[in-house]
């Protein structure tokens, strides 16, 4: 049975938690996405639990271990607030300065499904931002769960981060930004079990599956007709993609990513011609790249499908291949990519999509529109839109205001390594504007206005 840690959290915390929490909106209230029963994970509590921070004493925001009923936690530019400003449930609560942080300095066993933390102002300060991390190797590497929480209410209020973390696991809160902060009964749900919610719009929990590629929608409403040449759908198990003939490149490559995709497939290195292009359309095959300045860009990373020796072969077939600088497929685009996988072992599953538009971008060997004797356009931008849920089923009825969204828009060129990957965060309805597709279009349009119009500024690592 899950067994729920409930332990009292105030003010502002540091290091981060893992997998996916739930943005307070206007109302101060906090959402959980559509369809889903946060609490069929609930069953038992362990004995030490609920942590209310009630027995520690910590008057100074000097960084200091305590000792509270759950065990020690550590404390940084955080004390245990007993005034009547403090807003809280009991006579104690966590108050958080600057970028303050409490941290368990210990672990809980059996992984974790949920956790709920109270959080509100303190005193008539105004809004703050926060976020949970976790860690599962002690507290040496810390990871978010979810995206950031903006407080902005007196009236205590718990955010809700949903996740599918097993083993050891230890929390940390860290104040970002804005004015001290409460926190006050925090608890965690474990993970004992797969969790799983109830209702009709999807549930959270369970083991990674290998999901619709294209479960976030179809971007360019691309189809099968082949004389549709400008904008073909090519359906393949690995990913999806729209192909323009007249570029001789993917408008855009949509792909799932979890573990389950995951494997030990060797990177095969074999570029080569799609097979299954029509009749007619322009194959590029290997040396069309061959002393242009440019690398041969992947769009469905060789890493993301690694999970059998025909996964991989199928992601160098070169419809899934760009022209890119190579100073930006080695470094920022490489790096996010990097990093979409270190999301997926916290628990989470991704929607990926990625294309470039305009024409002429600059390689190693300066400047160019088209490659290959004039078949292949060269992007002046690349971007990628990602979505970030935790492991679950009915995938886009479970986006909600505060699912983590994040979108990037990089130039073709050599400078382009001058910036790591975050610096190149934009919103959803910039690449939209800048390439007329309809992105996340399987995704309600109530979320999508939310969500779209916003710049990720969650952990970058």
């Amino acid at each position: 049975m899950k067994k729920i840690y409930v332990l009292l959290l105030a003010a502002a915390v540091t290091a981060g938690f893992y997998s996916c929490k739930k943005e307070s909106d206007s109302t101060g209230k906090t959402p959980v996405p559509a369809g889903q029963n946060i609490h069929a994970m609930a069953k038992a509590v362990y004995s030490t639990f609920p942590e209310t921070f009630e027995s520690g004493t910590k008057g100074a925001y000097a960084a200091a271990s305590v000792t509270l009923s759950t065990g020690s936690w550590y404390f940084d530019n955080a004390l245990l607030g007993t005034l009547a400003t403090d807003h809280k449930n009991g006579t104690k609560c966590v108050r958080i300065q600057s970028t303050g942080t409490i941290t368990m300095q210990f672990d809980v066993t059996n992984g974790a499904s949920q956790v709920d933390i109270v959080h509100a102002t303190f005193g008539t300060d105004g809004a703050g931002s926060w976020g949970l991390w976790y860690s599962t190797d002690g507290g040496t590497n810390w990871t978010q769960t979810g995206s950031n929480v903006n407080t902005t209410s007196a009236t205590p209020t718990t955010a809700t981060f949903l996740m599918n973390i097993n083993g050891n696991v230890r929390f940390q809160v860290r104040k970002l930004t804005g004015n001290r902060l409460n926190f006050d009964d925090f608890s965690i749900t474990d993970n004992d079990t797969a969790g799983s919610g109830g209702g009709g719009g999807g549930t959270v929990g369970g083991p990674a599956t290998r999901d619709d590629n294209m479960g976030m929608g179809n971007p360019s409403g691309a189809t099968t007709n082949t004389s549709n040449t400008s904008n073909y759908l090519m359906v393949k198990t690995q990913y999806a993609l729209s192909y323009n003939n007249g570029k001789g490149m993917a408008n855009w490559v949509s792909w799932h990513l979890s573990t389950a995709w995951k494997g030990s497939a060797v990177r095969c290195d074999c570029f080569k011609g799609d097979p299954t292009l029509p009749t007619g359309y322009f194959k590029a095959v290997n040396s069309s790249y061959t002393g242009s300045g440019f690398d041969r860009g992947h769009m469905c990373p060789s890493a993301d499908r690694d999970g059998s020796d025909a996964d991989n072969e199928a992601t160098f077939y070169m419809t899934n291949i760009t022209s890119q600088a190579p100073n930006l497929n080695q470094g920022p685009w490489n790096d996010l990519e990097a990093y979409c996988r270190t999301l997926i072992t916290a628990g989470n599953e991704l929607y990926i999509i990625s294309g470039g538009y305009g024409t002429g971008g600059t390689g190693s060997s300066g400047a160019a529109n088209t490659i290959a004797s004039g078949s292949i356009n060269v992007p002046s931008h690349f971007w990628k839109v990602i979505v970030v849920l935790p492991i679950g089923t009915g995938d886009a009825s479970r986006v909600s205001t505060s699912t983590r969204v994040i979108a990037v828009d990089m130039p073709n060129t050599q400078t382009s390594n001058t910036h790591t990957w975050g610096y190149y965060r934009t919103s959803v309805d910039a690449i939209e504007t800048a390439t007329g597709y309809d992105f996340l279009s399987a995704v309600s349009t109530t979320v999508q206005s939310t969500v779209e119009a916003s710049v990720d500024n969650g952990p970058t690592n």
